[in-house]
């Protein structure tokens, strides 16, 4: 069975429907990074999506290619996530969505280096006939984090934030959100399938003890 992160890092993708505190380690990502309405048609974010889907399936499918990994091994791709900020608002803003500044990003196994993701960008690109250079190796490392998964439509989400808001100031911390330390969502529903009241979306932020 192809390994999936979903499955054996249930801890960071598959929460309870309500607040919980974690440690998220440092891991390397596809990243795209942008700004304007997600919902745009043919817009930046959905321009994003395309580059990190081409880029994920060709380091996905490396092993039928020329291309040797070292340590390679069948995956599920990870699902697709997001890092949202507005300028001069703290966490998010739900009703301006043409002010977001995104960073969406799917996380790379931890045996892609970045000699593979450059063959990969380049591969997707001449294969695809789409440029995807706007594509970046980065390593993340969120640390301390409070995070629920929310099941609802998008727009509903302050609700969701709100109990984690409360369970923060229950127990002793706070949120951290910063320049750095940002809102923080991973998209375990495809939109275009799942009616809005389904869609599941962990949604995370960074914190620290008060």
């Amino acid at each position: 069975m192809p390994f999936d992160f979903k499955k054996e890092y249930k801890e960071f993708y598959l929460p309870k429907n309500k607040p919980e505190i974690v440690t998220v380690p440092a891991a390397n990502y596809i990243a795209v990074q942008g700004s304007g309405d997600p919902n745009e048609e043919g817009g930046a974010y959905q321009s994003a999506i395309r580059i990190l889907y081409a880029v994920a399936y060709t380091l996905k499918m490396s092993y039928k290619t020329g291309r040797k990994i070292d340590g390679f091994f069948e995956y599920v791709v990870p699902p697709l996530e997001g890092f949202w900020w507005q300028n001069g608002v703290t966490g998010v803003d739900y009703t301006d969505k043409s002010a977001f500044h995104w960073i969406s990003v799917i996380r790379l196994p931890d045996f892609v280096t970045k000699a593979d993701f450059d063959w990969a960008v380049e591969t997707a690109s001449k294969k695809k006939k789409l440029d995807c250079s706007p594509a970046e190796f980065r390593t993340i490392d969120e640390g301390l984090c409070v995070q629920i998964m929310h099941i609802g439509s998008y727009d509903a989400e302050p609700a969701s934030v709100a109990q984690m808001d409360a369970y923060l100031a229950q127990n002793g911390y706070e949120n951290d959100l910063t320049a750095s330390r940002l809102h923080h969502e991973i998209y375990l529903s495809d939109p275009r399938k799942t009616a809005p009241e389904k869609q599941k979306t962990v949604i995370r932020h960074p914190i620290k003890v008060v």
